[in-house]
């Protein structure tokens, strides 16, 4: 039964939310109901939260109520719903890494971001769909099945964090958490139509870890607009002590109001850097749109780009090594359970050498002083965030871009994955919709470390784009 509560709703913000439990205007159990009216009405066709668990859900709203009621110190985010994406262990909650061979897996302990985010006071309602061990842009798998867009439910929602993105745009959730190797938060907030930040290597720490010095996918957070993604940011950025190469700012440096001033920015934007990738034809006119929204609030557009001619042989090479050394000895003993374009990425790593390696690491510390550089001159660089608009949800990846062919499922991803290797942060924030009403998002990258810079230039960008 729906909890009508004064203006209130479930597309109201997060900040809006949590403002309200706090003032005590709304319970969280009275908030968790209108949530889950809203999955009632919206998930059994679009499947974006999975291993739903309503009595535990009301179980925590009822002790986030007592907790609030006997005066405790509560955190920011207290009382909100929560779905975890089903790539981070939550204890006793059931995660299956979108795995058939973990269809039953109940973890003992939670990641980290998942610790962060518990610690700040959310009550977890579930699990957000993903791909099969998060690999590829297109959120599907053998255990929960496809999740699809919300715009359009015959389009894919994009992944690998698509069913956090579906939640967001369809007011399941007020916020959501993801993670990022080559566009896994960003694709499908741009598919979506909401904000999805990909942080700075070391801004939001992994733990724990196979390989701490791996940093090709990072933790990051999603929301409707900037200023809540903010809030969610400043909740689980920080350093911690098993953690060595985290960045020291504390999370708190993302918590106050974000500014959006444009004035005097000075923007590089290019829609396919240079020719180094194919941009659907829509996408690309709307991200030389943008170029409009940014100068009506003051900023300086150039068209200009760096020198990225390294990113994908250093991206798939890292990825490949990579899934090799997480997934060969599962993929041996379980060669029927994988889905064929991952068990052709996991195989591919086995012709590695450790002189291939060594050269994508050097390539990788060149990109990351080219953009070091190129940003001496530049405060950020605008750039599609996914090649095409959301696909056909029955397709696994685009066969082709402007009748030009991919020949694998990676090639329409090097808009993002290009930035990946860099180590910039990078937000994707909704820029427009194709003819057929599809959401389109722009990508903003800024300096290594800069995310506060991002967010107030990003925020800019949102503001303006509102105001027409």
């Amino acid at each position: 039964m729906s909890v009508p509560v004064g203006d209130l709703s479930v597309a109201s913000t997060a900040r809006e939310q949590a403002a309200a439990l706090r003032a005590r205007a709304i319970s969280a159990r009275e908030l968790l109901e209108l949530h889950l009216d809203r999955i009632a009405g919206r998930n059994p066709e679009l499947t974006a939260i999975v291993s739903l668990d309503e009595e535990r859900a009301r179980e925590g709203a009822a002790a986030a109520d007592q907790a609030l009621a006997s005066g405790a110190e509560v955190g920011p985010l207290h009382g909100l719903p929560f779905a975890v994406k089903d790539t981070h262990d939550v204890a006793g909650w059931r995660t299956t890494y979108g795995s058939t061979l973990f269809a039953d897996h109940v973890p003992d302990a939670d990641d980290l971001v998942v610790e962060r985010i518990r610690r700040a006071g959310v009550v977890i309602i579930g699990r957000t769909n993903v791909p099969e061990f998060a690999a590829g842009s297109h959120t599907f798998n053998k255990v929960f099945g496809t999740t699809l867009n919300p715009h359009d439910p015959t389009r894919s929602a994009g992944g690998s964090s698509g069913g956090a993105a579906c939640a967001l745009a369809t007011g399941m959730v007020p916020l959501a958490d993801g993670s990022d190797m080559g566009g896994s938060l960003r694709n499908p907030a741009s598919f979506c139509g909401v904000v999805g930040l990909r942080p700075s290597l070391g801004r939001v720490p992994v733990w724990p870890s196979d390989n701490l010095w791996e940093t090709t996918s990072v933790p990051g957070p999603m929301a409707r607009n900037v200023a809540d993604l903010a809030l969610l940011l400043s909740v689980i950025a920080g350093p911690d002590p098993r953690v060595p190469n985290a960045l020291a700012d504390p999370g708190s440096t993302f918590a106050p109001p974000i500014a959006g001033n444009l004035s005097g920015v000075s923007v590089a934007l290019s829609v396919d850097l240079g020719g180094a990738f194919e941009v659907d034809s829509e996408v690309g006119a709307l991200v030389e749109a943008s170029a409009a929204t940014f100068t009506r609030a003051g900023a300086h557009v150039s068209p200009a780009h760096p020198d990225l001619d390294l990113a994908d042989d250093t991206f798939r090479t890292l990825r490949a090594w990579h899934f090799q050394a997480s997934f060969a000895e599962l993929l041996a003993e379980h060669p029927d359970a994988f889905k064929p374009s991952l068990a052709d990425n996991i195989r591919a790593g086995e012709s590695l050498t450790g002189a291939d390696v060594a050269r994508a690491y050097r390539q990788r510390s060149t990109l990351g002083e080219r953009m070091r550089r190129f940003f001496l001159e530049y405060d950020v660089l605008v750039l599609p965030v996914s090649q095409v608009p959301p696909f056909p949800a029955d397709q696994e990846f685009p066969t082709e871009i402007n009748g030009k062919p991919m020949e694998t499922y990676l090639d329409w991803m090097r808009s993002a994955y290009f930035i990946t290797v860099t180590g910039c942060p990078a937000i994707s924030v909704p820029a427009g919709r194709t003819a057929d009403g599809l959401p389109v998002g722009i990508q903003i990258v800024a300096p290594h470390g800069r995310e506060r810079r991002l967010l107030e230039i990003a925020a800019g960008f949102e503001a303006s784009a509102a105001a027409g």
